[in-house]
């Protein structure tokens, strides 16, 4: 059974392609959770979370971001994308650059984010992730039991399950990622 959440028309994910970036759909197609995945059709101009809740009637603490971030360590880049829920915020300067083990963190360029992602701006999402990114995940977003998340674009949302989320290749679920 597909999660829903407040006003959305969800639908299997892998059976709207249209509505994902390509390397979404590439590891959904993959995946032997993705019966767990659904997406739901959205206005771009409401792709922000805290739009997107109010419009579709989506509680804050149910959406869940995924931030990039990169930090060197001798000479070493390391990149990791962050997902932690919509009503906290991800620990950069403190958690996520102990994990990462680098002396300065900071948020990838939107430019690299979106390059090397193959993901639109706003809808960048912990699902299709580039080989080398660590995926961090918040363990309050791996709780959750609808996670409202980017789906590579920003016409649309995939809703799953946080443990579905914390399931994803790669993933490493950590306590305290945000605050």
């Amino acid at each position: 059974m597909l999660p829903t959440l407040g006003t959305l028309t969800v639908r299997p994910a892998t059976d709207r392609p249209d509505l994902l970036a390509d390397p979404v759909l590439a590891t959904l197609t993959a995946w032997p959770h993705s019966d767990r995945v659904g997406v739901a059709e959205i206005d771009p101009e409401l792709a922000d979370t805290e739009a997107c809740s109010a419009a579709y009637d989506v509680p804050l603490a149910a959406g869940a971001n995924c931030v990039v971030v990169a930090g060197r360590r001798a000479g070493v880049e390391r990149i990791a994308a962050c997902v932690v829920r919509a009503d906290t915020r991800a620990d950069v300067n403190n958690r996520v650059k102990r994990l990462l083990d680098v002396r300065k963190c900071s948020f990838l360029s939107m430019e690299r984010a979106v390059e090397e992602s193959g993901m639109e701006y706003g809808g960048i999402t912990p699902v299709g992730l580039p080989t080398g990114w660590r995926l961090l995940v918040d363990a309050r977003a791996a709780e959750l039991e609808v996670a409202l998340i980017g789906s590579g674009v920003r016409r649309s949302k995939l809703l799953l399950p946080g443990r579905v989320l914390a399931a994803l290749p790669g993933a490493e679920v950590v306590a305290d990622l945000a605050h």
